[in-house]
């Protein structure tokens, strides 16, 4: 018996990536940015803003290795 990965997962875990991409980028420009104005009074939630796209990039990565995974094995 030949077992074959599902197409529909591998197509899930293409989204995740989709979405993670722009978040890995997104997260240390707007880091970049904001230690670059650290006398500015939006500095902090910036800062907070900046971590939590990071948090996020890194969450959809695992998520869409996740997904391979399952779909492959």
């Amino acid at each position: 018996m030949h077992k074959h990965s599902d197409k529909k997962l591998l197509g899930k875990g293409i989204k995740f990536l989709a979405i993670s991409l722009p978040l890995l980028f997104l997260s240390p420009y707007l880091l970049t940015i904001t230690f670059l104005n650290k006398g500015h009074a939006w500095f902090y939630l910036g800062l907070i803003l900046g971590i939590l796209v990071g948090a996020a990039a890194i969450f959809f990565v695992f998520k869409a290795l996740r997904t391979f995974m399952k779909a492959i094995f």
